[in-house]
């Protein structure tokens, strides 16, 4: 099968009828980076480089993925005329700075939420994308759920009726440990909200999208269950600390409880938490409306519940089924198992597409953009405000 053309800019013409495939740099070396970096290769793209945290660690990496070109720092990756695409896979207080060097650039961007640490940064990185004319996106992969997509699919069409209610959660373990910590924990490395703007923005993005309705104001709360982590450049989330070292107070929540408005008035709840035993990642939601309801949850992807007043059915995830937007998406049959990995890679071939100038309506209707990376941020500001003034607090448009 042919690829498809790459548009002018950045990297090598080829020879008439042998189109390159896309050149993409991840900028990061962590667990996330690894998942771009093959979502990369499935579309299609060349993984020409690598930057890391070091220029040794750089080495390393580049090694392991077996790529040829090991970045000292981001200058490097942007002198690499082969480089149309770079992926910002770091920690969050990197990526104002990265991303916007990219775009100046001009290159295309997939940077990992947030945009930035506040909402004025993730502003400045949305308006300098838009100017450029060029393709940004964020990971919010679970909009690529095919019974997501079916969903939204049956609201469009009117099936549920006005929304009375929406509630959900999003809860998981990975901080349970009063030894687990990172650079997340750190609010000068991973800004100021920690569990909401890690996880809790995905609920939001996702409620938002399949809803068809935006949360207009927000009543929150934020806890802290353990005072004191091991410091950032201590041990990881990856298990309790054989030597803990130094303990620094805590300052970004484990866990927020939202009771939230949309612009038209619907209610909505969602519970948020990185400490809760035996939940590894469960994004839950469902919406109540005056003609049916629908349930959603990721860790068990492929089936939804549909409710009615005359009772209610399990719907199965199924190529030959369903809606367009569904099918697209399903790329397995019937019972053979579809998750986040493939949600991933529909995201990154979409962007590719963008890039390339193939992206359809449809497909271009569900790409999240830096302009939804803007949305997620003036949420966690909305947030951090109405925890700290103790009221119902606007979310800014």
């Amino acid at each position: 099968m042919s690829r498809p053309s790459t548009p002018a800019g950045p990297g090598t013409p080829s020879a008439p009828g042998r189109p390159r495939p896309l050149g993409v740099a991840v900028v990061g070396a962590g667990l996330i980076a690894a998942v771009h970096r093959r979502a990369a290769l499935l579309a299609g793209a060349e993984v020409v480089g690598v930057l890391a945290s070091t220029p040794e660690r750089s080495r390393e990496v580049a090694a392991q993925w077996g790529v040829e070109r090991a970045y000292e720092d981001i200058d490097a990756v942007l002198a690499d005329d082969r480089v149309q695409v770079v992926h910002i896979c770091t920690p969050n207080a990197t990526h104002v700075p990265y991303a916007e060097a990219a775009l100046r650039a001009g290159r295309h961007v997939v940077c990992e939420k947030p945009l930035g640490t506040d909402a004025e940064q993730a502003r400045r990185l949305t308006e300098l994308a838009e100017e450029r004319a060029l393709v940004a996106t964020v990971p919010f992969v679970y909009r690529y759920h095919p019974l997501v997509r079916e969903i939204r699919a049956r609201r469009l069409a009117g099936e549920f009726g006005a929304w009375y209610l929406m509630h959900g959660s999003y809860l998981q373990d990975w901080m349970l440990s009063p030894d687990a910590s990172g650079w997340r924990v750190d609010p000068e490395l991973g800004g100021p909200s920690r569990a909401f703007a890690d996880i809790g923005s995905h609920w939001c993005d996702l409620v938002e999208w399949v809803s068809g309705e935006r949360f207009g104001e927000v009543m929150a709360r934020l806890s802290v269950a353990v005072p004191t982590r091991p410091a950032a450049g201590g041990p990881s989330f990856s298990g309790p600390a054989a030597d803990a070292g130094a303990r620094v107070p805590v300052r970004t929540e484990d866990s927020a409880a939202l009771v939230l408005r949309t612009t038209e008035g619907t209610l909505a709840s969602t519970v948020v938490s990185q400490v809760a035993a035996g939940r590894k990642n469960r994004l839950w939601f469902e919406l109540d409306g005056a003609r049916g309801s629908a349930v959603f949850d990721q860790e068990n992807p492929e089936t939804v519940w549909l409710g009615g007043a005359d009772g209610h059915r399990i719907l199965v995830r199924d190529p030959g089924q369903g809606s367009a937007a569904q099918r697209r998406l399903s790329h397995l049959p019937a019972g053979h198992a579809q998750g986040y990995a493939q949600c991933f890679e529909a995201f990154v071939a979409d962007t590719y597409a963008a890039v390339r100038g193939d992206l359809t309506p449809e497909q271009r209707d569900g790409l999240p953009t830096f302009a939804d990376g803007l949305r997620s941020a003036r949420l966690v500001d909305a947030v951090l405000r109405s925890a700290r003034d103790n009221a119902w607090t606007k979310v800014e448009v």
